[in-house]
């Protein structure tokens, strides 16, 4: 088989058309249309379907694509290898993760890794977006979502639950709350999110968040300062409710659970992930799913 041949259907298909794929070689879309074209015709089988807007792989076509990114991705782990060799541990790794479980809890751990590794730079950035990762902008992202995206590989980091919870002179002035409805008795301070989830799951009728805001840091500050109950995700008071700065309300966490979301990391499918991407990837997995930082 002719591997060069093989590459450019990776190419093909990894940029989606052949006009961009003739763009990111730096050869004519015609000569790519031809080199394709002859590779078919040495194979006796159609690889691509052809329309007006896009390719389609053939089931043979994706079967040879996958061959192909695999001996790609063998080919450059033996160069990075060969770079690196008799050298520790090196590289960039781009990564995003969640602005508020970021910053709370993945940045000691993003610390750690860097002490263990010294030689590993890392571009962190902190946003709910998932366009960077799509985009090419980062390796792998940390992303807290209901469901995965089907088209990229998602590895499950565990649960978030959310918490009712308020400071204690609150409670003391308003009375206990037992359940989600009784919240309309006490101002509410939650996300905007969570705003839109009490209103899917139709629970907001009577409970009007007086502050909301993307910034959990923010609004764990007004929980503290008695300025409402919160109805946040649980990692962000867990300590303080320890502590008693702020108590758990008796909302039962059932009435609770249509808030719960998931931790993923996630990486596009095709993409080569270097010794080091990897090697973080690996860490971060084994920080989330360890029981003393179970969200």
């Amino acid at each position: 088989m002719d591997l060069n041949a093989l590459a450019l259907l990776v190419d093909i298909i990894d940029s989606g058309n052949l006009s961009r794929a003739a763009q990111k070689l730096g050869m004519s879309r015609a000569n790519v249309s031809k080199r394709l074209n002859h590779f078919e015709k040495s194979l006796g089988a159609e690889l691509l379907k052809r329309s007006t807007r896009q390719l389609e792989p053939t089931a043979l076509g994706r079967q040879l694509y996958a061959h192909g990114k695999k001996i790609r991705h063998e080919l450059m782990a033996a160069e990075e290898s060969l770079q690196h060799l008799g050298r520790s541990l090196g590289g960039t790794v781009r990564l995003s993760v969640p602005s508020g479980y970021g910053q709370h809890t993945m940045a000691a751990w993003l610390m750690e890794f860097m002490r263990r590794y010294p030689e590993v730079t890392l571009e962190v950035i902190f946003d709910n977006a998932i366009e960077d990762l799509v985009k090419g902008a980062v390796d792998f992202a940390i992303r807290v979502m209901g469901d995965a995206p089907s088209h990229l590989v998602t590895h499950n980091l565990g649960t978030v639950e959310y918490a009712a919870c308020a400071a204690p002179q609150l409670v003391a002035d308003y009375g206990p709350v037992q359940t989600l409805a009784a919240l309309k008795q006490l101002p509410l301070i939650t996300s905007e999110l969570t705003g839109e989830k009490l209103k899917l799951a139709g629970q907001s009728a009577d409970i009007r968040p007086r502050l909301m805001s993307a910034n959990f840091f923010f609004l764990r500050d007004a929980i503290l300062q008695g300025l409402g109950a919160g109805l946040v995700p649980d990692y962000m008071v867990a300590d303080e409710i320890a502590s008693g700065h702020l108590l758990r309300l008796s909302v039962p966490q059932r009435d609770l659970a249509f808030l719960r979301s998931n931790l993923y990391l996630l990486h596009m499918p095709s993409r080569y992930q270097t010794k080091a991407q990897q090697t973080l990837m690996a860490f971060l997995l084994d920080k989330a799913q360890a029981p003393a930082v179970a969200a």
